[in-house]
């Protein structure tokens, strides 16, 4: 009879998917930072924070859903080895991944660091600080495991697109993100939240915070505002009022529950300008030509198709 712990062995071994390998590394110690170098730098700027402030373009396609089944995987430890045949395999994928785990899971002012085998060393910032527990050398926790999913899942672009967020909620500590009032009054517009759990296969979740968007709207943000089956295999999961619950002072959500379970979620705040409307007279890449005001027959903005 198969046993538990060699499920859980075999389940490692089957690990190739990018997440698989991450989340595993994800949940053990990094090394301390070294020198930073000019190439470092400017990768480093392409994620900067301003309190809870990051900016998502974790590419679709690039965050790899389709496979993440972590079956029941013990977060005991990948050697560098493994960790160095994972990144190996697609060094700039598994750069951008990692940038956004640690941006996530490592509270500000703190880096990681890993020099794979062309000698390249890469530099990530933390910033949001979700996972003290793993960003201080042990194993993560169901909560840890959950919000980072979630972080993850809210920094997908399906556009591959790189727009300015607002992430709110609390660590795997019950302590709230910072953030400002200023932050709040410039990403004015609830966008959604997103709960679920990629390392024990439980799928991941996007909820509409605000409203869902209309026919005659679109945005650079699908995920969470777009209609059911927008962003799969990221699940709808309709507003976010009906699953979770808020915060005392109405900012963000301390929990949601699907099917049964209760996530830590993230809830995320945009600016008004990244919701489009169907005739304000600029055709946005989400829309289309046609007769009609809807996003994909939008004569005010993208005219009509003359083909």
């Amino acid at each position: 009879m198969e046993t538990t712990a060699t499920r859980r062995t075999r389940g490692i071994r089957r690990g190739t998917t990018v997440l698989l390998l991450l989340a595993a590394v994800a949940c053990n110690p990094v090394e301390a930072i070294p020198e930073h170098q000019e190439e470092l730098a400017q990768q480093e700027q392409e994620l900067q924070s301003t309190n809870s402030a990051t900016l998502n373009g974790l590419a679709f396609n690039g965050l790899a859903f389709n496979g993440l089944a972590f079956n029941g995987l013990a977060f005991n430890g990948l050697t560098s080895a493994e960790f160095s045949a994972w990144f190996n395999q697609n060094d700039s994928l598994a750069a951008t991944v990692m940038r956004y785990v640690v941006t996530c899971a490592v509270k500000a002012g703190e880096t990681r660091t890993f020099t794979d085998s062309k000698g390249r060393t890469y530099v990530w910032q933390g910033s949001l600080g979700l996972a003290p527990d793993w960003a201080s050398g042990q194993p993560a926790t169901v909560t840890e495991q959950q919000l980072v999913s979630a972080c993850l899942a809210a920094h997908v672009n399906k556009f591959g697109r790189r727009v300015a967020i607002s992430v709110q909620g609390r660590n795997a500590r019950g302590e709230s993100i910072a953030t400002t009032p200023a932050e709040l009054q410039e990403f004015s517009q609830r966008e959604g939240c997103f709960f679920g759990n990629l390392f024990t296969n439980e799928g991941v979740f996007a909820g509409n915070d605000d409203r869902p968007l209309g026919s005659h709207e679109s945005s650079v943000r699908a995920c969470a505002l777009g209609r059911a089956g927008a962003c799969a295999p990221i699940v709808q999961a309709g507003s976010c009022a009906a699953s979770c619950t808020r915060d005392p002072t109405n900012t963000y959500y301390t929990q949601c529950t699907r099917n049964g379970i209760t996530y830590a979620p993230i809830t995320t705040r945009i600016h008004p300008r990244d919701i489009y409307t169907c005739g304000d007279r600029k055709c946005q890449f989400t829309e289309s030509c046609g007769i009609g005001l809807s996003t994909t027959h939008c004569t005010l903005d993208c005219g009509i198709c003359l083909f």
